[in-house]
């Protein structure tokens, strides 16, 4: 079931997304040589609750963070931990919010302090690739559309798209219909409506697409350990526009 939204919800899920977009900002003055996964994830919590909403991971499914932590070769789902930010690590911040009932879902993939010229051109690409996806999101395209433009742009790079892992609609839920793969072909899907609101979110690795997912049912990584790269959005189709309701302005 896919729920189109009315323009009130969507304006509700404007407060929820800027919160995230917030809360991925104050990350970005954190995220260095040194410091714990751990501490993130604190700092994190504490942001989003003083700004009046709640970590949407945290609890889900008995998920044990506020953030999914992603450093270096974790695609998705890590865990916050002990770990210490080392020079030359990427870490991909992942972070939902619920505010008056909606949530807002986004994602940006960090360097931390100077990374090598192939992993930086890795988090380009993916980024880039975030932004084809959603030119391709407009009402009476279809979702395929959406990932056929992530996947080509990224393997016509060099790059490889996860197949396991993919956006989804969102919304008084933080996981809804559709799913929104990162490969696939154009003009399959549901078709794209005003008033469907979507998480787009490239999950590209530098070497195989394969990845490993852990005992604990969560944490997942590539096969081979090389990189993977991570940004995300939350976009609601109208019928003249698609409007980004997250934005990286707060990072960048």
């Amino acid at each position: 079931m896919i729920y189109l939204k009315t323009a009130e919800e969507i304006e509700l899920m404007r407060g929820a997304c800027d919160l995230v977009s917030r809360t991925l900002g104050e990350m970005a003055r954190w995220v260095a040589p040194g410091v714990t996964t751990l501490k993130l994830d604190t700092i994190a919590r504490e942001f989003i609750l003083d700004n009046g909403g709640k970590p949407s991971c945290l609890g889900y499914q008995g998920f044990p963070g506020t953030l999914c932590i992603e450093v270096n070769e974790t695609v998705v789902h890590g865990f916050p931990s002990a770990y210490v930010l080392q020079e030359g690590d990427i870490v991909g911040l992942d972070c939902v919010v619920e505010l008056n009932g909606y949530h807002g879902d986004s994602c940006y993939t960090f360097a931390v302090g100077e990374i090598s010229d192939s992993v930086s051109r890795l988090l380009e690409i993916t980024k880039n690739s975030l932004y084809k996806g959603i030119e391709a999101a407009k009402a009476g395209k279809r979702i395929g559309d959406i990932s056929n433009a992530v996947q080509t742009y990224c393997e016509r790079n060099g790059y490889s798209v996860v197949r396991e892992m993919c956006g989804h609609g969102i919304g008084k839920s933080m996981h809804e219909d559709p799913e929104v793969p990162n490969y696939g072909r154009r003009g399959i899907g549901p078709l794209l409506k005003p008033g469907m609101v979507i998480a787009i979110e490239p999950m590209i690795n530098l070497g195989s697409k394969n990845i490993v997912i852990s005992n604990d049912g969560w944490q997942c990584r590539t096969k081979d350990r090389k990189p993977s790269a991570h940004f995300e959005h939350t976009v609601a189709i109208h019928a003249d526009e698609t409007e980004i309701l997250t934005t990286f302005k707060y990072i960048e």
